[in-house]
């Protein structure tokens, strides 16, 4: 179950079985969740997306902790982009500005150096780091998407 849970329901196993590498597997994931989240909100409203996004932060936290050592951020764990990509969409209402946010929480998470606290937030024991990371990416695009939409 903990990993069925970490792989965001197998999206984050995709690229490994069909090339043989997890490279790009948190993206993959990410994808899967930002069309679900970006999707809830428009059928339900931002506070559902918010509610996933704090579910997604617990189960995901509690299957990391679960998973063998060695394992601790794994290519295929890609709950935590899930949960990143959430995030990064509360409140958004249009697909493209909902797309530049998950673009720009997928390059705070891969380019952490560049983004502040991303990186400090990935060193944090266990779990906590494997999820903390992402969350920090997923406020970057929050706020980027969120002054998108001000904008336009």
């Amino acid at each position: 179950m903990a990993r069925l849970l970490a792989s965001f329901f197998g999206t984050g196993l995709i690229l490994g079985r069909a090339r043989g590498s997890d490279a790009g597997s948190g993206t993959v994931g990410g994808a899967f969740a930002v069309v679900l989240a970006f999707s809830l909100g428009e059928a339900a409203g931002w506070l559902w997306v918010l509610v996933g996004a704090l579910v997604l932060v617990v189960v995901g936290t509690w299957a990391a902790s679960l998973l063998p050592p060695g394992t601790d951020d794994a290519g295929w764990i890609v709950i935590d982009e899930a949960a990143g990509a959430f995030l990064a969409v509360i409140g958004l209402t249009t697909w493209p500005v909902a797309l530049a946010a998950f673009a720009v929480f997928r390059l705070a998470d891969i380019a952490k150096k560049w983004f502040p606290g991303v990186a400090a937030a990935e060193r944090l024991p266990g779990a906590a780091g494997v999820m903390a990371d992402d969350l920090a990416a997923g406020l970057y695009g929050l706020a980027f998407g969120h002054i998108m939409q001000a904008l336009f």
